[in-house]
């Protein structure tokens, strides 16, 4: 049974989020505040963080920077849960790691659907063996590492998934609609921008080690790498 960390200072919401875990079969700690969580990280390490971003007297951005900047924890997946935010700081939490972000008020459904994609994700990528080259990036599938020239790409799992899942089909074009059937299934009821969110922090983080333009726009297509 696969243990998620449910950090939220709502005692109503919190309480919601571990009820309706639990009857989905995720054990489900309940955490109040950032310094439970880190006594909680000592004892042991969660599958899954599910993280409020404004935590009463705690500022849930420097939670995921700590975390992600720790060899300990930086590999445990977070999704985010935000009140209603503009696109910038939803792809400024995707930067600094978090796999997926939620805007209040959700769905539960829409929830556990997005919390079981991150976690698909995780395990099919422990799972892969894989190594490629695509245009002078080389992709460790296993570490899940990507690296140009000398530089290392930090993306996160949903983010590496859907880059991997764009180099594997270099040449063609992927519509948002499929690129969401793959890495967040066929059951995901969020808005299809969600996908323009994420390749824009993915082209941003490539941009970054020197990386430019890899991933084209195909106006009222998709995204596509081209085959060079």
């Amino acid at each position: 049974m696969k243990l998620i960390y449910c950090v939220e200072d709502d005692n109503s919401l919190r309480e919601l989020l571990t009820c309706a875990l639990k009857t989905v079969n995720y054990e489900v700690s309940s955490i109040s505040d950032y310094q439970v969580l880190k006594e909680k990280l000592k004892k042991s390490v969660p599958d899954l963080i599910l993280l409020d971003i404004m935590l009463h007297e705690e500022d849930g951005t420097a939670i995921l920077q700590t975390l992600k900047n720790d060899k300990r924890y930086m590999d445990i997946p977070v999704i985010i849960l935000v009140a209603a935010s503009s696109v910038e700081v939803k792809v400024k939490l995707l930067d600094l790691g978090a796999d997926d972000v939620v805007t209040k008020p959700f769905g539960m459904l829409e929830l556990i659907a997005r919390l079981n994609a991150v976690l698909r994700i995780v395990m099919k990528t422990a799972a892969g063996q894989k190594h490629m080259e695509c245009n002078g990036i080389f992709l460790d599938y296993n570490k899940r590492e990507i690296r140009y020239e000398s530089n290392y790409v930090s993306l996160s799992n949903k983010e590496f998934e859907l880059f991997y899942y764009l180099v594997m089909n270099k040449g063609i074009v992927l519509s948002r609609d499929k690129m969401i059937d793959k890495i967040w299934g066929c059951n995901y009821k969020g808005e299809k921008r969600a996908v323009n969110m994420y390749i824009s922090s993915i082209r941003r983080k490539l941009g970054e080690a020197g990386c430019h333009d890899i991933i084209k726009t195909v106006r009222s297509a998709g995204f596509i790498i081209e085959d060079k």
